[in-house]
């Protein structure tokens, strides 16, 4: 990108509190050529030190595009704990000066940094073995986030895991991985966020009474599991009071796929080839958020301090498109993040270099 978008700094009384910050996950579809990890296969003898080389780049790209919160790949430090490739178990270790230079600029460049480990990570199973290499896993990135010198709020956030037809005794069965098997730097860095299936943050609060484990508030899953008929604004609020005052919490937004697809099936028993269509799930991310959900959401949640997370499946794209788009349908919104209506042209000229609209 040629263009530099200088955002408007708007001065701040003493005290008040910084905007709050919209941040993406891991692949920056704007800047395709900016890999997310190192991709080699273990023939190639891939590396830490050459994932932080792509997100040094990647820090640059969120800058030039004023994003101050980016999620890292779980894959950052390949093979890392593979349990059967012990010459990658040392790159951490052997990658302290390039995590430190990483960590330096994220804090110089205002970038909160997080990890989403993999679904393969589950506390609550009855597995001891997978509980285990999931300890390994999560070691391995919070060793990481602690080389980069980091603060608190540069997290870990996993969900729950299984049930394992039995919802209570699941629950129970992390509490206790909690209490009684995680490494205090790993506890230092877990948060705990609610899921759309299994475990609704009826269930997370319990967890946290047990632990304090901090939470993540997902808008979405929200609205796909509530068993409990919990109000929302009061469940919001729930969950950011497990954050210690100075931490800022951050959320999870997302808006559900809505797009019909059209797919070709054979039929049973001619074999002949059919075009069905396939209506989307309500978990399913979509492509972009839906402005008037998030405003939706923002101004149910007047006067609380967070970060969001858009988990949108174009990633920077959907958030470089809902910036232009809080100023124009809601001003006050746009404020909390810092957006006011002197930037809507330079706003509205990065969506353009990225993006064609189509005609109304």
């Amino acid at each position: 990108m040629s263009t530099r978008r200088k955002p408007i700094v708007t001065p701040q009384r003493p005290g008040a509190p910084a905007p709050l910050r919209l941040g993406v996950p891991v692949k920056l579809m704007g800047a395709p050529e900016i890999k997310s990890n190192d991709t080699r296969r273990w023939q190639q003898n891939p590396h830490l030190k050459v994932s932080l080389e792509h997100m040094d780049r990647a820090l640059d790209y969120l800058d030039q595009h004023d994003i101050r919160m980016y999620r890292l790949s779980s894959d950052l430090a390949p093979y890392a704990t593979h349990p059967d490739m012990p010459q990658f178990h040392g790159m951490v270790r052997e990658s302290d000066a390039e995590l430190r230079a990483l960590g330096a600029k994220a804090r110089r460049l205002g970038i909160r940094l997080s990890f989403h480990p993999s679904q393969f990570v589950v506390l609550n199973s009855p597995d001891p073995a997978l509980v285990e290499k999931s300890i390994w896993d999560l070691s391995s990135q919070a060793e990481m986030l602690d080389r980069m010198e980091l603060g608190p709020e540069a997290v870990m956030v996993i969900h729950v895991g299984g049930t394992y037809g039995d919802r209570p005794a699941a629950n129970a069965r992390w509490v206790e991985t909690w209490n009684n098997l995680l490494p205090e730097h790993v506890r230092r860095r877990l948060v705990l966020e609610h899921d759309d299936l299994r475990f609704s943050v009826s269930d997370i609060l319990w967890i946290h009474e047990r632990t304090g484990v901090r939470l993540i508030f997902d808008h979405q899953h929200f609205w796909c599991l509530n068993p409990d008929g919990l109000e929302m604004r009061a469940a919001l609020e729930a969950v950011l009071r497990t954050w210690p005052e100075g931490q800022r919490p951050k959320v999870h937004f997302s808006s559900p796929r809505t797009e019909m697809r059209e797919l070709k099936r054979k039929e049973k028993g001619s074999r002949k080839l059919k075009t069905v269509f396939v209506a989307p799930v309500n978990t399913g991310h979509a492509d972009f958020c839906n402005p008037f959900e998030f405003i939706t959401f923002m101004r149910l949640a007047e006067g609380l301090e967070f970060d969001v997370m858009l988990e949108a499946k174009v990633k920077d794209l959907a958030l470089i498109r809902l910036r232009p788009d809080l100023l124009r349908y809601a001003p006050d919104v746009a404020a909390r993040f810092g957006l006011e209506p002197a930037e809507a042209p330079a706003l509205e000229a990065e969506e353009d270099q990225l993006l064609e609209e189509e005609e109304a």
